[in-house]
């Protein structure tokens, strides 16, 4: 697993990239009440702002940690939000993206920086 400054964490399968948000950042965020996912089929940039998630709190954008395709969305928070603070570094991934390019994983953090990191 990899970790993002904006509190992303990555799980690389191969060119398969699992995407979701840190267990921080969902407590940050307090109770999550609307989730909106990314098409599908759709080519992303790193950066682009891909996803937007809705809290009691507050709204932010989940920007694309690496270059490629939208293969796999999870459906089931965007039925129940819920989930996300529930489960945010398991149940609750958001996308799987097709990596046109890994290299960019190599400047993540590894969990050890991502503790100091929030510390």
């Amino acid at each position: 697993m990899k970790y993002t400054e904006e509190h992303e964490w990555l799980d690389a399968d191969g060119d398969l990239v699992t995407v979701g948000i840190t267990a921080h950042a969902a407590e940050q965020l307090g109770d999550v009440v609307f989730v909106e996912l990314p098409e599908v089929g759709s080519e992303v940039s790193k950066d682009d702002e891909i996803v937007v998630i809705e809290s009691v709190k507050a709204a932010s954008d989940i920007m694309a940690p690496l270059d490629g395709e939208i293969v796999e969305v999870n459906e089931a928070i965007v039925d129940e939000p819920g989930k996300v603070n529930e489960d945010p570094e398991g149940e609750a991934w958001f996308f799987k993206i097709k990596a046109s390019d890994l290299s960019p994983m190599d400047d993540y953090m590894d969990e050890a920086a991502y503790k100091d990191f929030i510390g």
